[in-house]
């Protein structure tokens, strides 16, 4: 599934980042260019299209704003990943298999992912194939119907892929790292779930029912369609697939962190022959489309860690003391972690290599960086973004993304205009506030005997 997928992404991705001078890549305007339209349904389901030129082409995604971060009674993680399974079990009208059958008829791109703060399901397909693909998906998530059977089946199969994932060290460092840094709020699990929870999963049915009539509500999803749309038919068809689809009145309260006063550290052993590896977090603000925050600390991130940077460059090129270095931070609608990740190629190296991460962030809080290199970053930033947007179903998990933080297409462009206005006393100010000792929590993974 794709919570491996997104994890390793998350960890990997800002140190596959190079930043050349790139004068010509400076764009001017809003950086999200396409044409997008907003309607809602009275039932509070909101539908967002975006114009885009591909022929023939539609990216059809719902987006269910539920992820771990929902799952607030104890004992019950894994919910919201376990309904990404579920989903495909079918209704009465449209069983999986006839379902399977349709989508392979349309020669239909189809999957689903799940994540802390949201779960999509999503579609590449013709835009010929509209209507039908809003029947079977209106069908789905309003009389979605499993038995008993089914849902212990599908339970038995999270547990087998929690033992799958969690054979890759970046998970095992994940939980145990959100498990040392939070306290009282559900990011303290990954995705997948607590291992208790998956393993009493199939004892909780009722529970599941319970889950889904929350959760998968109108008013809690947005339906988002990118490329070749006929708006006219779009809204036409909205109203008659969804416009039954009744209003929910479940709203959770999500238990907020406390600050973390002291520094936490933890080890971790694999039986298996491995690296070493060193995993920190610092607590970060939930995403905001309105302060400088989150994106000086996505800066920082470039600074430190991109394969240009001087500390990449010493460890991972001229010493070659870790054969991988990231740092960054995701956007989650609650305050979350930056997290660094190195894989250190000695065990003699560890406290090394977890000294020079350190030393090289504490330079960023009293040096301010050149105001070039502060001006290239932000326009490769912008410009890679840009250049991400080149086909509709990029768009659609760009604006996805942002659509399950805010609700509003509009957030990209607020958040970039942030990006822009950046300074070198901001990430200086970031640098000073959140990269502490008092909020930080350390992981390193080592082999261990069996």
């Amino acid at each position: 599934m794709y919570v491996l997928k997104q994890c390793i992404q998350a960890i990997l991705l800002l140190s596959l980042f190079t930043l050349p001078t790139i004068a010509s890549a400076q764009l001017s305007g809003k950086v999200f260019p396409f044409p997008v339209k907003v309607f809602q349904l009275e039932n509070g389901l909101t539908f967002v299209s975006v114009i885009y030129d591909s022929p023939g082409i539609i990216a059809y995604y719902t987006i269910v704003r539920t992820g771990s971060r929902n799952e607030v009674d104890k004992g019950f993680s894994g919910y919201a990943h376990f309904f990404e399974h579920m989903m495909f079990r079918g209704t009465e009208e449209c069983p999986s298999e006839k379902y399977n059958q349709i989508i392979k008829q349309l020669g239909a791109e189809s999957n689903a992912f799940t994540t802390d703060d949201w779960t999509a399901y999503h579609f590449l397909v013709n835009n010929e194939a509209l209507e039908t693909i809003m029947e079977i998906e209106s069908d789905r998530f309003i009389n979605l119907k499993y038995s008993r059977e089914d849902f212990k089946t599908e339970a038995g199969a999270i547990l087998g892929e929690y033992s799958m994932n969690f054979s890759n060290p970046f998970l095992m460092l994940s939980e145990k790292l959100y498990g040392e840094a939070f306290v009282q709020h559900p990011y303290k699990h990954t995705t997948l779930g607590f291992l208790d929870d998956i393993k009493d999963m199939p004892n909780h049915y009722d529970y599941s029912v319970q889950f889904y009539d929350r959760y998968y509500r109108p008013e809690n999803c947005i339906v988002l369609v990118v490329g070749d749309v006929d708006q006219k038919k779009l809204e036409t068809l909205a109203k008659n697939y969804y416009g039954n689809w009744k209003h929910g009145s479940f709203v959770p309260s999500i238990p907020k962190e406390p600050s973390q006063t002291g520094e936490k550290t933890a080890r971790i052993t694999r039986t298996v022959k491995t690296l070493p590896h060193l995993m920190i977090g610092y607590h970060t603000p939930a995403f905001s489309d309105t302060s400088r925050d989150i994106p000086a600390i996505d800066i920082l991130s470039q600074l430190v860690f991109s394969q240009n940077s001087p500390l990449f460059q010493r460890l991972f090129v001229e010493e070659q003391v870790v054969d991988l270095l990231a740092g960054g931070a995701v956007d989650h609608r609650d305050p979350h972690l930056f997290e660094i990740t190195a894989r250190v190629t000695k065990p003699d190296k560890i406290e090394y290599v977890q000294n020079a991460i350190l030393t090289e962030i504490e330079k960023y809080k009293t040096t301010p960086v050149d105001r070039q290199k502060l001006a290239d970053t932000k326009s490769y930033m912008r410009y890679s973004f840009a250049m991400n947007l080149n086909s509709a179903k990029n768009i659609a998990e760009t604006v996805g993304h942002y659509l399950q933080l805010t609700r509003d297409p509009e957030t990209v462009n607020r958040i970039y205009e942030q990006y822009e206005k950046v300074t070198a006393e901001d990430i200086m100010r970031v640098a000073k506030t959140y990269f502490t000792a008092s909020n930080r929590s350390v992981v390193i993974l080592t082999e261990g005997g069996k």
